[in-house]
C-alpha cells in the first residue's frame, strides 16, 4: 500500500481492555457500509439506525436515551436550540388554518415567531391567561390542534395548572406541549402529567456551563417522534456531536447544581421580599407568586431563576448600579455556573392581562459562586439603587 493511501485510511486497533467512563465523541458526515447490499437497503434502517451523520451518531443516541429515561418517554429528538425545540413541534403539527393556544407569559422568542412567522403562513396563535387552568376548554375550537404551556413562565414565573390544562385538551383530542426548561425532568415530568411533548433548552441546566446551544423534545408516542424526524430531515437540521458531548458532561452534575441553585434562589427570594426597594418577588416558592399552589402540588423543588420587581423610581440608577456589580454578570440565558442578572421588558409582551407594575423587572439566575458573595453583590446593588432614587427625588 502506498504511503499516500496509508495517510488516508486509518488502521484498525483493538479496543479490548479499554473501558472509559466518558462517552466517545463520534463525528461523522459519511456513514460507510460493509457491502453494496446494505447500502442499497439503508432506507430500511429507520430513524434509529445510522445512515448519515446529520441524522445521528452514537454520541447523540446516548443523550437522546438519557433524556428519554429521565422524562419517562419513548424517544427524544435533539435540535440545535431550545427555541428550535418549541418551533419544531409547532412546524410539525400545525398547518395553515390551524390554531395554537400559547400562554401570555411565553418566552419572547416564541411570541416573536408566532407574530413574525406563523401568522403570515395562516397559523393562528391565540394567547391565553397562564392561570386559566381547566378554563382552557372554553378557548378550544375545531381549529385548535395544540396547546402550549410554559411553567414557570419566562421572567414573571407564573406556574400553570398543567394537569387541568392537559385534561381539558385531551378531552378534545388536542395535543399538549410543555417548555420544561426551568424545572428539568428532575423537578417535573410533563409526560406524567398529561403532556405529549416535553421540551427542554439543554443550553441551560443540562449543559450547565454557558458554552453550548442545544434543545430536546421527548415524547411518549413514537408516531410523534417519527413526524418530527421527517420535518428535521426535510429541513436538513442536525446537531453537532461536540455540543452533545458537552451536554453529556454537563448532565452528570445537573442534579447537584440544581439542588444548590434552587436552595439559594429560595433563600434570596425570601430575603428580598421584605426589602424597601422591592415591590414584588416572583419566585414559585413564595405563596404570593401566581400559581404557587401548583408548584407546591406538582413540582419537586426550585430552579435557580427568579425575578424581582423594583418599586417605581429605583430604575433611575439601574444601569450604573448593574454595571458596578462584581459577582453577578449581566447577560441573557441562564443555567450555567456563573450567576446572571438582567433587566426585562414585560409590559409590551402581554396580550391578555396587562402588566400593571410600573417598576423595573430584574431576572436573577443563581450560579455556583459562594452564597455570601452573591448576597453581598445584591445588597450593594440595592444600596446603589436606593442612593440613586434619593438623588433623583432631590
Amino acid at each position: 500500500m502506498h504511503d499516500l493511501t496509508r495517510c488516508v485510511q486509518h488502521p484498525e486497533v483493538s479496543h479490548e481492555g479499554f473501558r472509559s467512563l466518558t462517552v466517545p465523541t463520534y463525528r461523522a458526515s459519511t456513514i460507510t457500509y460493509p457491502d453494496a447490499e446494505s447500502f442499497a437497503a439503508r432506507g430500511t434502517r429507520g430513524f434509529d439506525g445510522y445512515t448519515y451523520g446529520l441524522h445521528g451518531t452514537p454520541t447523540m443516541r446516548v443523550l437522546e436515551a438519557q433524556m428519554t429515561a429521565l422524562h419517562g418517554g419513548v424517544r427524544t429528538v435533539l435540535v440545535p436550540s431550545g427555541q428550535m425545540a418549541v418551533m419544531l413541534v409547532f412546524l410539525t403539527f400545525l398547518a395553515p388554518g390551524d390554531r395554537v393556544l400559547v400562554p401570555d407569559n411565553v418566552y419572547s422568542g416564541v411570541r416573536g415567531a408566532c407574530r413574525d412567522y406563523l401568522a403570515s403562513r395562516g397559523i393562528e396563535c391565540t394567547f391565553y391567561d397562564p392561570l386559566i387552568g381547566a378554563g382552557i376548554a372554553d378557548l378550544i375550537d375545531d381549529r385548535t390542534k395544540l396547546v402550549w404551556v410554559e411553567s414557570p413562565g419566562s421572567g414573571t414565573m407564573e406556574v400553570q395548572d398543567i394537569p387541568a390544562i392537559a385534561h381539558a385538551a385531551k378531552a378534545r383530542g388536542v395535543l399538549v406541549g410543555c417548555d420544561n426548561t426551568w424545572c428539568t425532568p428532575l423537578l417535573f415530568k410533563p409526560l406524567e402529567h398529561g403532556c405529549d411533548f416535553a421540551s427542554e433548552a439543554l443550553t441551560k441546566y443540562v449543559g450547565g456551563h454557558s458554552d453550548l446551544l442545544l434543545g430536546s423534545i421527548t415524547v411518549k408516542d413514537i408516531e410523534l417522534r417519527q413526524r418530527m424526524k421527517v420535518v428535521l430531515r426535510a429541513f436538513g437540521v442536525g446537531v453537532s456531536p461536540d455540543e452533545v458531548s458537552l451536554a453529556l458532561r454537563g448532565i452528570e452534575t445537573m442534579g447537584v447544581r440544581l439542588a444548590h441553585v434552587g436552595r439559594v434562589s429560595e433563600t434570596f427570594a425570601r430575603r428580598l421580599r421584605d426589602h424597601p426597594l422591592v415591590e414584588r418577588v416572583l419566585h414559585p416558592c413564595l405563596p404570593s407568586c401566581p400559581g404557587h399552589e401548583f408548584w407546591a402540588r406538582d413540582i419537586k423543588g426550585s430552579g435557580g431563576v427568579f425575578s424581582i420587581v423594583l418599586k417605581p423610581g429605583a430604575e433611575a440608577a439601574l444601569n450604573p448600579a448593574l454595571t458596578a456589580m462584581k459577582v453577578f454578570a449581566i447577560g441573557a440565558s441562564w443555567g450555567g455556573t456563573r450567576s446572571l442578572i438582567a433587566p426585562m421588558a414585560v409590559k409590551g409582551d402581554r396580550a391578555v392581562n396587562p402588566w400593571t407594575n410600573e417598576g423595573a423587572i430584574l431576572r436573577i439566575s443563581i450560579g455556583l459562586e459562594q452564597e455570601g458573595d452573591l448576597w453581598g453583590d445584591l445588597e450593594n446593588l440595592l444600596v446603589a439603587l436606593g442612593a440613586g432614587t434619593i438623588q433623583a427625588a432631590a
